[in-house]
């Protein structure tokens, strides 16, 4: 009998490693899915939070491809050993703070690790060439499979025909004609290919997964290490990122402002780690201080704050400050004006 060969997919929760890992199941590979969680994972946190979002499936859309393909997902913990892969990039950023192609190598490395402690043989990834520019070129794709120690392990279904054979074509664990030669960026191909296959409910191509391409949060991850004078963070810090109007009002600290009901009830977890502020006299927002702060800061915080609260054109509103003890004290300020609020403050 021949020996049924076994991979583990990289499932991102996209439309491209839904479609790799089926078109190697097709060709009669046990296929298992692998999700490595740093936690600049786009879904799961906004998506739950904000009411633009509200009409988004709330999904883990690994865990969703996972049950789509009938197949077992792996989520591996790596946020610690990422930070030396953000902090130091050996190739460097892209647009952003997003270490693309070495956050690939890594994870194909843990990858091709992990295929070795559990008897796989080989890995599937969803990669196209010339859709990403700094992960998925022609000229980086061998850096991938190289550096990763994966080498001819590696296998990209969907653009395969582009690219020497890998191990997995040459033993004939698969047909090399049953891949895909897609290129560039355009996502018509993958889209006809999930029509093919029967699947017309999937996460967004090229809408993206990881928070470190976006471009605000990347200017909100750089302030912070500026602030902290290191690169350095926490999953607290990950998390309050994500949501919230940030502003820079001295280097010692920044103010975190609500910017609706979603965000404020998300917040209020955070107020033993964090002196946090609200209107009481107005309906307003509610506010968390990241920092070191005078009671001349605590003043300034409050009237920014009440500038963002329905009594912004009132003659004074009320503040409550609540310290990470539970202590509380009221403030009554002026509103800030709008053109005293500087725009560098807004992170």
């Amino acid at each position: 009998m021949t020996q049924q060969r076994k991979a583990v997919a990289l499932i991102s929760g996209g439309l491209d490693s839904l479609l790799a890992a089926r078109v190697v199941q097709e060709q009669g590979v046990h296929v298992e899915g692998i999700n490595f969680y740093t936690g600049f994972c786009v879904e799961g946190h906004t998506h739950a939070i904000r009411k633009k979002d509200r009409a988004k499936p709330k999904r883990n859309n690994a865990l969703w491809v996972a049950e789509q393909l009938g197949m077992k997902l792996h989520i591996v913990d790596i946020i610690e050993e990422y930070k030396q892969v953000l902090f130091n990039p050996k190739h460097g950023y892209g647009a952003n703070l997003n270490p693309c192609l070495d956050c690939k190598i890594f994870m194909v490395k843990k990858a091709h690790e992990w295929i070795q402690e559990n008897g796989f043989d080989f890995i599937i990834t969803g990669e196209v060439i010339g859709q990403r520019p700094m992960s998925q070129r022609k000229d980086t794709m061998p850096v991938i499979a190289r550096d990763s120690g994966a080498t001819n392990l590696l296998l990209r279904p969907l653009c395969a025909r582009n690219l020497p054979e890998t191990l997995p074509e040459q033993e004939g664990w698969v047909d090399r004609e049953q891949l895909f030669d897609f290129s560039g960026r355009t996502r018509k191909p993958q889209m006809a290919l999930a029509e093919k296959f029967g699947f017309d409910d999937y996460a967004q191509p090229a809408g993206g997964c990881c928070f470190l391409t976006d471009a605000q949060y990347s200017v909100k991850l750089a302030d912070l290490w500026r602030a902290r004078g290191e690169k350095s963070y926490e999953m607290d810090d990950i998390m309050l990122l994500k949501v919230g109007r940030h502003l820079r009002l001295s280097p010692d600290f920044k103010l975190i402002i609500s910017r609706e009901e979603g965000e404020g009830n998300f917040m209020q977890g955070y107020r033993n780690q964090y002196v946090s502020l609200k209107t009481t006299s107005h309906p307003g927002p509610m506010a968390l201080v990241d920092g070191v702060v005078s009671e001349q800061d605590l003043q300034l915080a409050a009237r920014v704050l009440a500038r963002y609260s329905k009594g912004k054109t009132a003659e004074s509103v009320e503040v409550e400050i609540r310290d990470m003890d539970a202590n509380t004290r009221c403030l009554k300020v002026a509103p800030m004006g709008p053109l005293e609020i500087i725009p560098e403050w807004i992170l």
